[in-house]
């Protein structure tokens, strides 16, 4: 572990406990320069998956977060936002758009990895819902078919096939990766079955 990522959950356990402390991360990812804007979303992040709850009071600032200009501020947000759906989807459907823009990010991997994260994991909880993110999965795995992230993708969009999804994107989920479950190779021909055999 990086020298980095201890301070960050250093100051996750600090910002759990005193309230103060997490208001003062929460104004940093609103009005902080770039690096404190990344440190809060990445404090954020932690935070999320250990406390929920905490977090609820700062999804608007999340999903404001995704417009940021840098990476890795829309990443963290992104990956914070992910752990909220359990509890706040409903307030987490406010991040689809910026969801869908970080998604499309030509210029960085660890972006659209953490957007196709979010999507599947908020496509998952209902049908209506599947069907809202669906063609944004669906050219997510047109557009970044073997890339670098595209074995991690797969392991989002599983979880999503074990979701509460329309029959109609369960039929194109199993269309698009029938290809790669009958010609593929390797992981991703393993990934692809495992899909199927969800749906």
């Amino acid at each position: 572990m990086s020298e980095r990522e201890d301070e960050i959950k250093e100051l996750a356990k600090a910002a759990e406990q005193k309230k103060e402390t997490l208001e003062t991360v929460a104004r940093m990812l609103e009005n902080g320069t770039r690096r404190n804007r990344q440190n809060a979303a990445a404090i954020f992040a932690v935070i999320a998956k250990d406390k929920p709850e905490l977090v609820v009071p700062y999804i608007d600032l999340l999903v404001d977060s995704l417009n940021q200009p840098e990476a890795q501020t829309r990443w963290e947000s992104l990956d914070a936002l992910t752990e909220m759906i359990a509890i706040e989807s409903r307030l987490c459907d406010k991040a689809v758009p910026g969801a869908e823009a970080s998604l499309f990010d030509e210029d960085n991997g660890p972006v659209r990895l953490s957007a196709m994260r979010f999507l599947c994991r908020l496509g998952a909880t209902t049908p209506n819902r599947s069907l809202k993110v669906w063609p944004l999965i669906d050219e997510g795995i047109q557009c970044y078919h073997g890339d670098l992230e595209f074995s991690d993708m797969l392991i989002a969009i599983n979880e999503f096939s074990m979701g509460k999804l329309d029959k109609s994107v369960k039929d194109a989920l199993k269309e698009r990766l029938s290809f790669d479950a009958t010609s593929g190779k390797g992981s991703m021909k393993r990934k692809a079955q495992q899909i199927i055999a969800n749906l």
